[in-house]
Formats: C-alpha cells, structure tokens, sequence
C-alpha cells in the first residue's frame, strides 16, 4: 500500500510539465525527507532493539525522534544509544537539514523570479511609453515642418 502511494505522490510531484525546477526540486527533496524519516524511524528501532539503556523501542516513538531530529529541534526525549543507531540519526539529520536548505532556496528564486518578471513588465511598458513619446514628437515635428515650409513658401510667392 506505501510504496504505490510513494510511487504517486513523485509522479505527481515531478511529472508535472508546467512546474519550474526549483518548484520540482523542493517537491522532491520533500519526498525524500519523508521516505528517509519513515524508514529511518523503522530502522532506528531494528538498530536500537535489544540495546541497554535504548529509548528508541517502539515505531510511534522513532518516528517523532526522527520528526525532531530532521527539523533539529531536538528536545532530547529520545536518542539512540547504538552506533548504528547514531548512524541512522547523522542521515536524518542532514537529509532533513539539505531539504529545508532546498525548499528555503526555491521560495526565495520563486519570490525572486516574480519579481524580476514584474520589473520586466514595468520596464518593457515604460520602453513603450517612451518609444510612443517618441515617434508622436518625431510625427509633430514632421508636422512643424511641413506648416513652416508652407508658410514660408506662400510668404515667398506673395512677395
């Protein structure tokens, strides 16, 4: 039931045609996050069974350890006491700690990329503006001109 469930949610993160990279990217590394938090939970408790003085015992306990460890609060309620446990909790941690790195990064090129997309806008309509400026004063001047030649030329033929 799990895996066909992960199968779909990256399929519906990353098969998306209209998404941006970094909108795929941080949908992934999300994914990833929780797969390892999941396995890690279960993996933390086979590495911790049987441990003396081994906290991590249960699955409901691992899993919040490992919630706790990958966003680095870490409350100190549980820890493993195993190497392989410790092992286990070094992978949650930087997993945890490159995928908010990641989605912290695709929020600011998505805010970062509206904005630039904005000042586009505003600079490509502040170009029209002035190249309409322009050709209407090119247009008056041609205009201008045609009226001062006229006059000056029937200011010619009367005198």
């Amino acid at each position: 039931m799990l895996p066909g469930f992960l199968t779909k949610a990256m399929n519906l993160l990353l098969a998306r045609e209209g998404r941006s990279l970094h909108l795929k990217t941080a949908g992934a590394a999300t994914a990833v996050l929780v797969v390892v938090m999941l396995v890690g939970s279960y993996a933390v408790v086979a590495a911790e069974d049987g441990a003396r003085r081994a906290n991590l015992t249960t699955y409901p306990r691992a899993l919040w350890w490992s919630i706790e460890t990958a966003t680095t609060v870490g409350y100190g309620d549980f820890y493993p006491v195993t190497l392989w446990g410790r092992i286990v909790g070094s992978v949650v941690m930087v997993v945890g700690i490159t995928t908010y790195g990641l989605v912290t990064a695709a929020l600011a090129t998505w805010f970062v990329g509206r904005e630039q997309t904005r000042h586009h806008l505003v600079r490509s309509a502040e170009r029209d503006v002035h190249e309409a400026y322009d050709e209407t004063a090119h247009a008056l001047h041609e205009r201008f001109d045609r009226l001062e030649h006229l006059l000056t030329t029937k200011g010619e033929t009367r005198g």
